[in-house]
Parts: structure tokens; C-alpha cells; sequence
């Protein structure tokens, strides 16, 4: 069974931290830079930088940030946001990411999945969507949750796996900042559909919630900003409560 993994993640916005709910009402969360080198200390897994205002405002995403962040850190760096070609990847890839993840750009052109594998390889592409339950069923939405599509969420999560990536980030626009837990019926629903990694976003509020979304889907990562951010929960005490409820981790 594949370990599974803590991924704290890293809202940008004007280059600092920041964390919303429901993708709205957002408020400070503190210096990346600082964040990211106190959650290496602490033993996350994997750590995601998410430019979020980057697409809207139709600009690049913060490469002196994501250089400086990179500097400072030794796990797996993804980063996201206002990513529209092959070159705004490898500028990525040189300032220090390991991963790109991807979402509005490639719901307006699906074939920069392909491009982008066929250049860096599909273990170089997370697949991001932002999901809602919208009229009775799971619709994928961009922009940072502002615009929605026509799309139907586990039939564009099939899509993305054959076009070339190689994970998806199922961020639950629901849950997201609530505290009240993962959606688990549609996270297990892409994860039971696809056969690349899944990470579950969006809903964390304490470490039961991190123990149930293993336990009850085939997520192989699960996601949080604020309960990291604002030291709700720490991930040494996160990794010690899930090794006592026998969940494979990573130590």
C-alpha cells in the first residue's frame, strides 16, 4: 500500500500567506518563506505553493518567491498559478519547483497536459480541480472558484490522467476553510476512477478528519493550509496520532 502524505499548502497572494473559506473571505496567514521552512522541520511530505490571484490578474506566477522558497526546502515543491505554457513550466522547473499544477489553462486547452509530459513527464503534472456540487452533481470550476464550467468532475478527472498527468489536487470547494471535514463521497468517486494519485483538499479542521478521508477513500494525500498555518494542528502530532490509528504514513 503506498504511504500516504501530509501536504501543507501555501496560498499566495500579493506574496504573502494567505487562507479563505469557501475560496472567499480571505485573511493574512503569515511569511511564506518562514512557513515553508518551519513545515520541512516539522516533517511534511510534500509542500504546494499556490499562487491564487495569479490567473485572475492574468500575470505570471512569483518566480523570486518560489526561488527563494525553493532554497530554503528539501521535499517535493508544487507549485500553481497562471501556468499557460510549456516555458512558463520550465521557468518553474529552473527557479526550483519539482511539480507544476495546472487548472484553468488546461480546461481551455487540454493538450498543454500532453505537451507539458512529453517535455518534463507526466510525474512533473499535478492536475488541479476545483469542484462544487452544483444542480444535483460535482461541476469543475476555474479561476480560483469564480468561473464555472460545463465539465462533470470524475469524467474530466479521466481525461486529465489520459492525457498525460500525473496526479490530480480534488480541491472540495464546499468544505474548503470550513473545518468540518474532506468531501469524501467525490474524493473516493475520482479516486476509485482513476489510477494516478489523488490528494484530497479542502475541509481539514482536525486530525480525525485526516484519519477518516484515508480511511474511507483511496485518496493518497490529503491537503491543509490554516489548521498548519495558524498551529491548530502540528504535523509531528498529525504523523503520531495517524501512525496509533494504523494509517501508513511517511515518518
Amino acid at each position: 500500500m503506498l504511504k500516504k502524505r501530509i501536504i501543507p499548502c501555501l496560498d499566495i497572494k500579493d506574496g504573502r500567506t494567505v487562507k479563505g473559506i469557501n475560496f472567499v473571505d480571505i485573511k493574512d496567514a503569515g511569511d511564506p518563506i518562514e512557513l515553508a521552512k518551519k513545515y520541512v522541520e516539522q516533517g511534511a511530505d510534500e509542500l504546494v505553493f499556490l499562487d491564487i490571484t495569479a490567473t485572475v490578474e492574468k500575470r505570471k506566477t512569483l518566480l523570486k518567491l518560489v526561488s527563494q522558497i525553493a532554497k530554503e526546502i528539501n521535499i517535493p515543491f508544487t507549485v500553481g498559478g497562471g501556468i499557460n505554457s510549456v516555458q512558463d513550466v520550465a521557468n518553474l522547473i529552473q527557479a526550483g519547483a519539482d511539480k507544476v499544477s495546472l487548472n484553468s489553462s488546461i480546461v481551455k486547452t487540454p493538450s498543454l497536459i500532453t505537451e507539458i509530459a512529453n517535455e518534463f513527464g507526466s510525474q512533473c503534472i499535478v492536475a488541479a480541480i476545483d469542484t462544487n456540487f452544483i444542480g444535483n452533481e460535482w461541476k469543475v470550476f476555474t479561476h480560483g472558484g469564480r468561473t464555472e464550467t460545463s465539465l462533470k468532475t470524475i469524467e474530466w478527472a479521466k481525461k486529465l490522467e489520459n492525457l498525460g498527468a500525473g496526479e490530480i489536487l480534488l480541491t472540495s470547494m464546499t468544505s474548503d476553510g470550513t473545518k468540518a471535514g474532506f468531501s469524501l463521497q467525490i474524493t473516493n468517486e475520482v479516486a476509485k476512477n482513476i489510477n494516478i494519485p489523488v490528494i484530497a483538499s479542502g475541509g481539514a479542521g482536525e486530525m480525525k478528519h485526516f484519519k477518516t478521508v484515508f480511511e474511507k477513500t483511496e485518496a493518497t494525500g490529503a491537503l491543509a493550509a490554516s489548521i498548519f498555518h495558524f498551529g491548530e494542528v502540528t504535523i509531528p502530532d498529525l504523523k503520531n496520532y495517524l501512525i496509533e490509528q494504523q494509517i501508513p504514513i511517511r515518518k
